[in-house]
């Protein structure tokens, strides 16, 4: 289970938001909507121990039932996609994949697990290229893999299918929804995409 409670986020000295508390439970999918500028990606960013340079935070993060607060980001079991997917350019699909992998899954079994997952996402034919050499959707598409194939403890996505267009958006929302059942994790998005209102397992949170 995910929680936060008691969060205060501000920017440069001004309010963001105050007193703002969220419980997502396992497999459970949150949609959260807020105003342009209300600080919706530095909440994720925050989440994620990866803060934004002048955000100053107050209040708890726990995650299954761990306060998570000061952890180090890269012990935090978070997977987490923005509306830019990050992706590294000197490295091949395969290998940005590969990032997201335990290092405990070698050999025959990590490149088992990276064309599967390319396949799923229609993207079976992108092994070798570099990320920069891909449309705006399919870096979006690997980004979204690499978040889901880190096996997090808690998924963070900010506007995750804005890029694509509808035919390849439902095929990702199938994989994603398949992936989160499997993984049996909390899910928290950010978008502004009417249709993502269809996603959420309860009622859209907002804050100002």
């Amino acid at each position: 289970m995910f929680n936060l409670k008691n969060v205060q986020l501000s920017f440069s000295e001004k309010p963001l938001f105050s007193s703002f508390n969220l419980s997502i439970k396992r497999g459970e999918i949150r949609l959260l909507q807020a105003e342009s500028g209300a600080g919706k990606t530095s909440l994720l960013r925050w989440i994620a121990g990866i803060p934004d340079t002048g955000l100053v935070a107050k209040g708890a993060i726990f995650l299954n039932g761990k306060d998570i607060t000061y952890v180090p980001a890269e012990k935090r079991k978070i997977g987490i996609l923005f509306s830019e997917p990050l992706l590294f350019p000197h490295l091949s699909i395969a290998e940005n994949l590969g990032v997201g992998l335990a290092s405990s899954v070698r050999g025959k079994q990590r490149k088992e697990i990276i064309k599967n997952s390319l396949n799923k996402a229609g993207l079976c034919d992108l092994t070798t290229q570099d990320p920069l050499s891909l449309s705006t959707g399919q870096q979006a598409r690997v980004g979204l893999l690499r978040a889901i194939l880190s096996e997090p403890e808690l998924l963070l996505l900010d506007e995750p299918f804005s890029s694509l267009d509808e035919d390849v958006r439902e095929s990702m929302i199938t994989y994603v929804l398949s992936e989160i059942k499997r993984l049996n994790i909390p899910v928290l998005i950010v978008s502004h995409d009417p249709r993502d209102h269809l996603l959420s397992t309860n009622p859209v949170t907002r804050f100002t």
